[in-house]
């Protein structure tokens, strides 16, 4: 230990050192450096994982309101922890961390348990600068003016040294495919189809969160410049000082002019005081007269990157952000680096790729963009260039906060840094079961005939579900916000949930925070100052019939979140609660970042929603999901009370932030495109964000936006029943998304027409149809499996779709590894993300052996092969030493009790595996009524031995079937769901063993 401290002091001090001050606190310590730009930094020991930090540039720490991220903490007990000076450091040792503070410069360095380095901030790793709101980005409520003091605060930057074998994860769901966030920029905001949370975990073991609700960036911490800041330009002629841009349009009319960058990322609105005043860019700069419907616009020329004289001819690498809609491609030096990618014209797509490029050489640029929208966006910009050293390291900006203040989280794995999140922000309730069956879902079931419709064609065909989701739009045209169905579409709400519940299925239904300004609930809300009025006030119209004015509500405010909820309540929740079963089984919380308006700069969707009951929307800007979130959950649980059978609380929304697990809340991934380099990005998306913390994710399983190439195809063969090369693809594209879907939190189709029923999709006899109901009748069977995984997720703060690198740290091929994952314990998902794609590499991680789940054929860990991905199926592979518990054939969730269960043994590592159960749908786990059994097994004797049932529950079977079918790699046997040649156990709940 003592050398240790001596080794970080010499890496801490510096020569000169004055007398710093070093004052004990209830649970820490507070230190006054005597350099660096932070004059306080407080420590603050959590529990035996968790330290927090808070510093600031100012003479003091500031009073801060209760966290909207971080939960009520118990203090840890005296003696866990100590603090002490050693030399010229401080020490603040917990159990399993250390963190060792420079008294001369106030930087932090953090050790594990035996005293191994895990995180030591960089020089001035600590920056500050003084922070004032800009006027335009205040917003407007009605009879409410923004004090002073909320218009200023700190921005601040926050930087780690990170050895080169370090690799990072989470920070939410982005949409780049990019995995390992190490070296990598992420700006952290909150976006239609884009989740920021606060939360980046390391390999080594540890994560920080940050308890800041502002704009943030994760890698570099200045805005990505406009081409003409990074690079000197030549238009295609070789003249200096811009680019080309060639705009011809669908009529063959020909513009060409210079462009002096790519900056077509957003508009505002015509009618905006405020947008006119301030900004001048944007779309609005397209050249005139050109329609850019059908258009084919070139942007070419050349780039030479700014150079010194000295370092001619170094190489160095740049980091570029695309912002695209429609279809774009980009080359650069004579090559493709951006591959066509498409997004639909309303919401566009950001993608970053990386180009090495030599100091002082000129080399062409080339995008060919083709709009397919006549309101639409192109941009390109590049970060400003940096050595690997700083790219590398841990970098964090915060726009907006009253201090730094971050948590450094330790753990032995991965599991327990992902627990250490929990426990500060909260744990995840626990999900009704039904949310783990299948989901169907459309933009948009327009009648009562519809909803009841489809599900019954579910039931007729024997195909499983468990939710109908009724989609936005079902109120009158011009009454958005005021909760209520339509009568001519909906002539009796309350005997179409009758008809789903008797259906045993669940209804889940869209409510938006958006408000037309003719309802009688804007009004409500805004005479009590709200709603955000700044986009009626600039006269903002949306999309629907003529265009109405609205706003949103204000979240923030306790008040409003406990009107909204009534308003919901009186027309939807306690409205249709039938003899004590309540209509609506779950909310669907759409646009919660707040989305007021899409395609919009930073600045005005700031301005559009806010000010907030608790400051500017500059601070307060990413975490809108989580109280709005918290008016749902509470507010539903308030109509119950403490009344016996209480419906669990279920939310699915568009965003998400730290915490919401604890509102029982889902995210999904937003109105994503139907492209396979769409399907690919969730892939990545769902890792990191499942990593972040929060356990339930989901997507729209085949693309939400949809390319008029597949319209077209679905229309013709409505026609002629001819299946074109278009929608052969489309229907791949839909089977290849229903395989990833299966293997995830949420299995869940959505999307825009075609429409997204599976036999809507292809007909019976189609690969298509017939492999969305194997894998659809695979994830019933395996509700046994599923079901524990969420249990766990509240009890153990387990993560249920899980990166690699969670159970196979140490094998450094698994660091990278984006599209392949652990699904529960024992199930690694490989999908196919390729058109025409009948193979797929797969890395098995070198821990263990594997099976193929479907012929149980066996494979060495520890290599990467090339295997088998016909159309109707992906590679699914098991570790040595699972246990599968899979369940009868169902319909719906609930439809049997599992009493007979196949266990499926794996051989050749020992396993464990423990099940839980409990009512499934009520709070009666919180009063301790569940019971769990566990299941282990010993390779060598070949023996499964299951444990005393612990608990219980009402409804409960007191004796099951297990029949125990061994899996080994010297005798494989395809998979048999219906008959498994196997070991009966009579289990009545003690301990029973069986060999095999």
């Amino acid at each position: 230990m003592k050398k240790f401290l001596m080794m970080t002091a010499a890496l801490l001090m510096t020569a000169e050192m004055i007398a710093a001050t070093v004052q004990t606190t209830a649970h820490g310590v507070t230190i006054r450096p005597d350099g660096g730009q932070a004059k306080v930094i407080c420590l603050e020991v959590i529990n035996n994982h968790i330290i927090r930090v808070r510093a600031t540039s100012k003479d003091v720490l500031p009073e801060k309101p209760a966290s909207l991220m971080i939960v009520p903490q118990t203090a840890p007990p005296k003696g866990s922890y100590s603090v002490s000076e050693e030399g010229e450091t401080v020490v603040v040792k917990a159990k399993n961390v250390t963190a060792v503070v420079s008294k001369a410069t106030g930087e932090v360095a953090f050790f594990d348990a035996n005293d191994k380095p895990l995180l030591k901030e960089a020089k001035d790793g600590k920056k500050f600068w003084d922070f004032t709101v800009p006027e335009r980005e205040l917003g407007m409520k009605t009879g409410y003016t923004v004090p002073e003091e909320q218009k200023h605060g700190l921005s601040w930057q926050m930087k780690f040294d990170s050895p080169e074998d370090e690799a990072f994860y989470g920070l939410g769901q982005h949409q780049s495919e990019e995995f390992n966030m190490k070296g990598k920029n992420e700006d952290l905001f909150q976006y239609n189809t884009k989740v920021s949370i606060p939360f980046v975990l390391s390999n080594k073991n540890y994560g920080l969160l940050w308890d800041s609700y502002s704009y943030c960036r994760f890698g570099n911490p200045n805005d990505y410049l406009q081409l003409n800041r990074a690079f000197k330009l030549y238009d295609r002629t070789g003249k200096e000082g811009h680019l080309t841009g060639t705009y011809v349009d669908a009529l063959g009319k020909r513009l060409v002019r210079d462009e002096d960058s790519i900056y077509y990322e957003y508009g505002t609105p015509e009618k905006s005081a405020i947008a006119l005043k301030t900004d001048q860019g944007g779309i609005k700069n397209f050249p005139k007269g050109i329609n850019l419907l059908g258009a084919n616009v070139t942007y070419e020329g050349f780039i030479e990157p700014e150079c010194c004289g000295k370092c001619k001819g170094k190489s160095q690498l740049y980091q570029f952000i695309l912002y695209y809609s429609g279809y774009v491609k980009v080359y650069i030096d004579g090559k493709e680096v951006v591959p066509e990618r498409w997004r639909t014209a309303w919401n566009p797509n950001a993608y970053k790729f990386a180009v090495e490029l030599q100091k002082g050489k000129r080399v062409q640029l080339r995008i060919e963009w083709r709009p397919d929208g006549g309101e639409a966006y192109c941009g390109l910009r590049v970060a400003e260039p940096r050595s690997k050293e700083d790219r590398e390291q841990l970098s964090v900006w915060s726009e907006m906060a009253k201090d730094m203040d971050y948590y450094f989280i330790a753990g032995e794995n991965l599991d327990q840094v992902v627990s250490g999140y929990r426990t500060l922000t909260g744990k995840a309730t626990l999900y009704p079961k039904w949310v783990l069956g299948f989901w169907q879902s459309r933009e948009r079931y327009k009648t009562s005939d519809e909803i009841e419709g489809t599900l019954a064609e579910f039931r007729k065909r024997h195909i499983p579900i468990d939710n109908i989701v009724q989609d936005w739009n079902y109120w009158p045209e011009d009454q958005w916000g005021s909760h209520q169905f339509e009568a001519s579409r909906f002539p009796d709400p309350q005997a179409m949930l009758d008809s789903v519940h008797a259906m045993h299925g669940r209804f889940m239904i869209s409510v938006w925070p958006k408000f037309y300004v003719n309802t009688d609930h804007y009004k409500e809300l805004d005479a009590k100052g709200w709603m955000y009025v700044q986009s009626p006030t600039d006269d903002i119209h949306d999309w629907v019939g003529p265009g109405y004015t609205n706003g949103f509500y204000d979240a923030y405010d306790e008040g409003a979140r406990k009107m909204f909820w009534r308003q919901m309540d009186e027309n939807l929740y306690t409205k249709y609660n039938k003899n004590g079963v309540p209509g609506v089984d779950a909310w669907w919380m759409d646009a919660s970042e707040p989305n007021v308006r899409d395609c919009t700069p930073m600045w005005y969707r700031k301005a559009l929603s806010g000010p907030t009951a608790l400051g500017t929307s500059t601070e307060y800007f990413n975490a809108y999901s989580t109280v709005n979130a918290d008016a749902i959950y509470h507010g539903q649980r308030s109509v119950w009370k403490g009344k016996k059978n209480e419906p669990r609380v279920f939310l699915l929304t568009r965003s998400g932030f730290a915490g919401e697990q604890r509102f029982s809340t889902a995210t999904w991934s937003g109105d994503i495109g139907t492209r396979w380099e769409d399907m690919r990005a969730q892939m990545t998306a769902g890792l990191n964000y499942s990593i972040s913390g929060i356990p339930f994710w989901g997507m729209d399983q085949g693309g939400f936006c949809v390319e008029n190439r597949y319209v077209a195809a679905q229309q013709l063969y409505d026609r002629t029943k001819v299946e074109n090369e278009d929608l052969k693809e489309w229907r791949e594209l839909q089977t290849r998304w229903n395989q990833f879907g299966t293997f995830i939190p949420l299995f869940r189709s959505h999307g825009q027409w075609p429409l997204r029923e599976i036999w809507n999709i292809a007909p019976d006899e189609h690969p298509a149809y017939k492999s969305f109901v194997y894998y659809d009748r695979l994830r019933y069977r395996l509700m046994p499996y599923l079901y524990s995984m969420a249990g766990w997720a509240h009890f153990k703060d387990y993560t249920l779709m899980r990166a690699l690198v969670m159970d196979f740290n140490g094998d450094r091929e698994v660091e990278n590894i984006g599209n392949q994952w652990m699904f529960g314990p024992v199930l690694m998902a490989c999908p196919v993300g390729y058109y025409k794609a009948r193979n797929r590499s797969v890395y098995f991680p070198k821990q263990c052996g594997w099976y193929n789940l479907y012929t149980n054929e066996y494979v060495d860990g520890g290599q990467r092969l090339v295997v088998d991905a016909p159309y109707e199926q992906i590679p699914v592979f098991v570790r040595e030493g699972a246990i599968i518990p899979f369940g009868p054939e169902m319909e719906w969730s609930d439809e049997k009790s599992a009493e007979l269960i196949n266990l499926y043994v794996y051989a050749g590592q020992d396993g464990s595996f423990q099940l839980y159960e409990d009512e499934g749908t009520n709070y009666n786990y919180e009063k301790g009524k569940y019971a769990t059994i566990d299941i282990t097994y010993d390779d060598a004797s070949k023996t499964v031995s299951f444990g005393t049932r612990k608990g219980s529950f009402p409804g409960m079977l007191k004796n099951r079937r297990f029949n125990v079918v061994l899996v080994s790699k010297d005798a494989p046997k395809p998979l048999d769901l219906d008959a498994p040649e196997g070991k009966i156990v009579q289990y009545h709940g003690k301990a029973v063993s069986v060999k095999l």
